[in-house]
């Protein structure tokens, strides 16, 4: 079903700034819920996919996996997080339930009953907790870089959070580039890549939200992991938890043997590990990451509506 007109404004790329990047074959828009606006990147028809952007990057991380996923059939539909790109808050706050509250919102307003998704690093927190809150809406999962929250804790997982104390104390114009080093690529992409995925840091918001999503969002739900909340609950849509061979200290071997007895948690859940590929995944493997994609989707959840 097409969105309210109320709901949705057209976005032409030229009137935003900064400019949004350019990427064939997507359109753009507006979706407002309330205290929200979402910038939304939409290609192709058909069955939809949520894909959700991880950090420090937005709905252009995409780019190449969205229309691989259009091709086969499906709708992808890729929203900029809050605090990200060009979405724009009433409130600049971000708690822990921020981001889960604002994707059951717009999956309202778009009229997307029960979605497949797609989720990368940060982005992989509101699709998880919706997986777990609300079953019933999530059709199959795709995430990608990010362990199972029901994973067992363990002392060696810890370097895989060097990162944050970094960005808790991010200063307003500091750059972000940093995160793209050897530890978390495989393949640095280019500077221009790296200054496209840093633009909207241009935007004072944005800039100023770095701190409160890693204080407000993602270290309260990593302290939930770490002591366990999740291995008190069930995982019921088929989710596909797949990594870089490349990303430590999430290696196959820590990652397997921290994730045994996964029946125990979750219904249908398989891990993948795609060669040649660090924590960016999405930018080291782009054609390996659709494939994987494209092979769960067609495995699990099969659609039960025409869309």
């Amino acid at each position: 079903m097409d969105t309210p007109a109320s709901q949705k404004v057209a976005a032409d790329a030229a009137t935003w700034s900064p400019p949004l990047p350019e990427a064939l074959g997507f359109e753009h828009s507006i979706i407002e819920t309330p205290g929200l606006r979402t910038h939304v990147a939409t290609i192709g028809e058909g069955e939809p996919v949520v894909l959700l952007h991880g950090f420090p990057e937005h709905w252009w991380m995409w780019r190449h996996v969205a229309p691989r996923l259009a091709k086969a059939g499906y709708r992808a539909v890729c929203p900029d997080l809050r605090g990200t790109g060009w979405t724009e808050a009433d409130d600049p706050r971000i708690g822990a339930e921020s981001y889960v509250a604002d994707l059951v919102a717009l999956l309202d307003a778009l009229d997307l009953e029960r979605p497949r998704f797609l989720a990368h690093d940060m982005g992989a927190i509101p699709a998880m907790q919706l997986a777990y809150r609300h079953p019933e809406r999530v059709r199959s999962l795709v995430q990608l870089s990010v362990p199972p929250f029901f994973m067992g804790f363990s002392a060696e997982l810890v370097p895989g959070f060097r990162h944050m104390p970094r960005l808790l104390l991010h200063r307003r114009g500091g750059s972000l580039d940093w995160l793209y080093d050897d530890a978390h690529t495989a393949h640095r992409p280019s500077a221009q890549t790296i200054a496209t995925y840093l633009a909207p840091l241009s935007r004072p918001e944005v800039d100023s939200a770095v701190r409160r999503i890693f204080g407000g969002m993602a270290i309260p739900m990593s302290l939930r992991f770490a002591r366990g909340d999740y291995r008190r609950r069930r995982l019921q849509p088929p989710t596909l938890i797949a990594f870089g061979r490349l990303d430590h200290p999430w290696d196959e071997a820590l990652i397997r043997r921290l994730c045994r007895g996964a029946d125990r948690y979750a219904d249908d859940l398989e891990l993948a590990f795609v060669d040649d590929a660090a924590h960016f995944i999405v930018d080291d493997a782009p054609e390996a990451v659709a494939e994987l994609v494209l092979d769960w989707f067609g495995r699990t959840g099969a659609s039960d509506r025409t869309v």
